[in-house]
Formats: C-alpha cells, structure tokens, sequence
C-alpha cells in the first residue's frame, strides 16, 4: 500500500502523531501556535490523503467540495458541530470522533462549576487580589448548600451520567433528565427520573447542560427557559456555548431570574474580556477546558488516530459519525 499523507492541524499530544508514524504514515503537523485560516486549511489538505482536526476548524460545505478527495476525517473532539456531516456524507468522506475520552474530564468541570458557584468561589477570590478582604462579616458573602438538592441534566449521556453521579453520591442530590430517549441505565443505578423540558427548568435547584449543539438545542436556554427556572437556581453549561443566549443569561442573571451560572463555554468564544459574566458574583467561567487533562487528551490522540489506522487497515473506522459515508465512495 502507498504511504499514506496525514495532515494534523494544531499541535496535539505526542501519542496520536506516534501512533501515526508508527503505522508507516507519513505525517505533516502544523507546527504554528495559532490556527490556520480556511484558506491555509484548504491548500495544505489538497496535498494530503486523510485529515486529522480539532472542533474549532471550520468543515463547511465550501472545504468539503475543494477537498473532496480525502479519504478520510478525524476529529480530535467528541462534537462535531463544526462539520457539515450531510454533505460529508454525500461526498463519501468518513467523520471520526472521539467519544467517552473525556467524560470524567469533562464531568469534574461541570461538578467543579458547580461549586465554585455555589460559594462564590471566583468572584472572592478576586476580592483578595483587590484588597478587599478585610474583617469578618456574620451576613456577606453567603452562597449556598447543594446536599438534598435537584441536579437537573440536560442531556443525560456519558457526560451526562458522570456528573449525576458525583451529585448523587457526594450531595445525595435527587436527578431529574430531559432526553430525546430513556437512559435506563441512570434510572437504575441513580433514581434518575425522567422529564419534559418545562418540568426539568421548574423543579431543578441546578440545571446541568450536556447535550450536543444541533438546530434543536441552539439557544434552548433562552429567556423564557430562563424565566421558567427557580430564582434560586444554578445553570451550568460545559457542552457547547450555542446551547444558551449570552444576552439572555447575562439579563436573567442580572435581574434575579436565576441565582448563579457556571460556564466552561461561552457564546461567542472566546469570550471579550469586558464581558459582565467575569465580573458577577454568582458566575464561575473558566476557558473551555473540560478535556483539559493529560489523561483525556492523550486518549483523545489516541482514538483519533486509531480511526485512521483502522480505515486504511480494515477499511473500518471504530468511532464514527456518519456510516453511510462508507458506501458513498
């Protein structure tokens, strides 16, 4: 068999570049530290067989038709929101991903959030910066319990589960879901019950989002899902930041509508660092780092690069997006 040409578009992990060359492939990694434009994506792909990408390249409908001689595309992500996986598959063009690398990663994030929240944990850390740490006040500062609470879980998936189960064990707090299916396995294990979307907003003391960004889920959490929610309650969102209507957030947030937001995406991202939410004292935010671990990037690497071994060896890819891409070329 010819060797094989790989693009890898962003410095990753050392495992997945490894894993590549050992297989006898030959490998082109994008050294810079920034991404490359469209354009420098387009032209430096059209010398390559197989594409190896983050989530933050753009794969539209424009770079599939000027690249549609890859054999194959893997995503260094679990999303893949960033592809147009229609015309993809029309193409013939195989989309992997990597899916359950990061779930714990990604779960203690979210359970993170969730606390730093809760007790105002960034907003005072802050204040010590400022100097304004200064004596004992019995009624400032207070935040919240979360033990006997309601975790609601948009979204209940791997991500999903792992976060219900740190609420469940660590604050014996009661799960609520809104899913497009049962998870029966969550509804064994945790008590996990299931509910409609208005349900889930009106009786959850903290809403936890964990689906995919699709037509139906962008902007879900707007204003009205927001004033349908408790004025005590917590939103937390680590799956994707089209998920929520900033605007709509920052007023609800602003007004009383809810009681606190944790965030590890933002809408835009990245985020313009006058943006109110950094500077309110119930709002935790940190910079999408919920894979942000050795252990979930390496596996990543390592899953992203398994899909291109296994295609051009087995003409099979183990984490797939789109199947029927495979008999479409």
């Amino acid at each position: 068999m010819e060797t094989k040409k790989i693009l890898v578009s962003r410095m990753l992990p050392a495992i997945g570049i490894e894993l590549l060359r050992d297989a006898g492939f030959s490998v082109t990694a994008w050294s810079e530290d920034r991404p490359m434009t469209q354009d420098e994506l387009i032209e430096k792909a059209k010398l390559h067989d197989a594409l190896y990408i983050t989530a933050t390249e753009k794969i539209d409908k424009r770079f599939l038709n000027e690249c549609s001689h890859l054999d194959i595309i893997s995503q260094f992500a679990v999303g893949y929101d960033n592809i147009d996986v229609s015309e993809a598959t029309r193409l013939g063009i195989p989309i992997g991903f990597t899916p359950g690398a990061m779930s714990d990663a990604t779960a203690d994030i979210a359970f993170g959030l969730m606390i730093a929240t809760a007790r105002k944990m960034f907003y005072l850390h802050k204040s010590i910066i400022k100097g304004e740490w200064t004596y004992f006040k019995p009624t400032a500062n207070l935040g919240v319990e979360l033990k006997n609470k309601t975790l609601g879980v948009y979204g209940l998936g791997r991500i999903g589960s792992e976060m219900a189960k740190r609420c469940a064990g660590a604050y014996d707090m009661k799960i609520l879901y809104h899913n497009r299916k049962p998870n029966s396995k969550a509804e064994q294990e945790l008590g996990a019950e299931l509910v409609d979307f208005k349900t889930l907003l009106a009786r959850s003391d903290v809403i936890s989002v964990h689906c995919s960004l699709s037509v139906e889920t962008k902007e879900v959490f707007n204003k009205e899902a927001f004033s349908h929610m408790k004025p005590t309650s917590i939103f937390i969102n680590t799956s994707r930041g089209g998920v929520h209507n900033e605007a709509d957030l920052i007023e609800a947030l602003k007004t009383g509508v809810i009681w606190g937001a944790g965030l590890d995406v933002t809408n835009p991202e990245p985020m313009d660092k006058n943006n109110p939410l950094l500077h309110m004292e119930n709002v935790s935010v940190v910079p999408h780092i919920g894979s942000a671990t050795i252990e979930a990037r390496n596996e990543m690497a390592r899953l992203a690069s398994t899909n291109i071994i296994e295609f051009y060896r087995h003409k099979r890819v183990p984490h797939i997006v789109n199947p029927a891409a495979m008999n479409n070329k």
